[in-house]
């Protein structure tokens, strides 16, 4: 049995969708950059009866690079990264 992390709702949803729909780091990075809803990405992925459709990596990263100019983030991280992070600078502040 594997045990769920106590995250919050808020940053599990990041990682349940990177791992539903195959998605990297750096993948993951991007869409909370532009502000995409990860309960969206079943409408957005291409699940192979939609030929017309974009993969959603490259769906993605095509988004990324029309509104950024460039092709990936600079410093890739985990959510879960994020998450540690986060908690460290609250505990540096208290």
């Amino acid at each position: 049995m594997t045990k769920k992390k106590n995250l919050s709702p808020k940053y599990q949803i990041w990682i349940d969708a990177r791992k539903k729909f195959k998605l990297s780091h750096a993948h993951i990075q991007m869409a909370r950059e532009l502000g995409m809803n990860p309960k969206k990405f079943g409408n957005l992925a291409n699940n192979h009866q939609e030929s017309w459709k974009e993969p959603l990596p490259d769906f993605i990263e095509s988004l990324y690079f029309k509104r950024f100019n460039k092709k990936k983030p600079e410093n890739v991280g985990s959510v879960e990264q994020i998450v540690k992070d986060k908690k460290k600078i609250r505990a540096v502040q208290n």
